[in-house]
């Protein structure tokens, strides 16, 4: 099990939770269909992405550590 998901963690490190990836693309997270994003996922963090995209970073961090 991973740590607990905060802001800080990167994206690479959320997606290498089990059922994570359900969750964010629920969330509508553009990173994981984006070409360049791959590239780049070991740099992105959470809280970034979610500032970047409009999206609850309070909710989404809450379903995250729920799993």
């Amino acid at each position: 099990m991973m740590a607990k998901v905060t802001k800080e963690t990167t994206l690479k490190e959320v997606l290498e939770s089990k059922g994570a990836e359900k969750i964010l693309a629920k969330y509508n997270l553009p990173c994981l269909t984006c070409p360049i994003a791959r590239f780049e996922i070991e740099n992105l963090k959470l809280g970034e992405v979610c500032k970047m995209y409009g999206i609850n970073l309070e909710k989404l961090l809450r379903e995250l550590n729920k799993k």
